[in-house]
């Protein structure tokens, strides 16, 4: 099971991170789940609570600098949340949080989900094979 996490801040571009996420995930035939959280300071914690039952987990979110440090302090929170989940656990997570100063980067890499699901595919068969060689 792939859990997919979506932040619902900054949905403009989240959305659009899901939506070709889900294309891929479908392509490849992969059973997932959604979880909505409110924002990317959320994605640590849920990812941590769904590895209790996805064999990987996506995390797709999108942080734009604004006029004070608050970007700082959520990009590096969630991504050494991330990072602390996935060793905790073993459950490998793909790094889908857009982080930019500036909204044009975030344009030209909203269809990166496509890639996250392949990444994650790669990631899923990769464990699946490691634990058929351990038996």
């Amino acid at each position: 099971m792939i859990g997919v996490i979506v932040s619902e801040f900054n949905s403009k571009f989240t959305d659009k991170l899901l939506e070709s996420c889900e294309k891929g995930l479908k392509e490849f035939q992969l059973e997932y789940e959604v979880v909505k959280v409110p924002g990317a300071f959320e994605i640590p914690l849920t990812a941590k609570k769904m590895s209790q039952w996805c064999d990987v987990i996506i995390a797709l979110g999108c942080v734009i600098k604004g006029e004070t440090d608050h970007y700082e302090m959520v990009c590096r929170a969630c991504t050494d949340g991330i990072m602390q989940v996935q060793l905790e656990t073993g459950v490998p997570i793909v790094f889908g949080v857009l982080t930019a100063r500036e909204v044009d980067y975030i344009h030209s890499r909203v269809s990166r989900g496509y890639e996250y699901a392949k990444t994650a595919l790669k990631i899923f068969n990769l464990n699946k094979n490691e634990s058929k060689d351990s038996h």
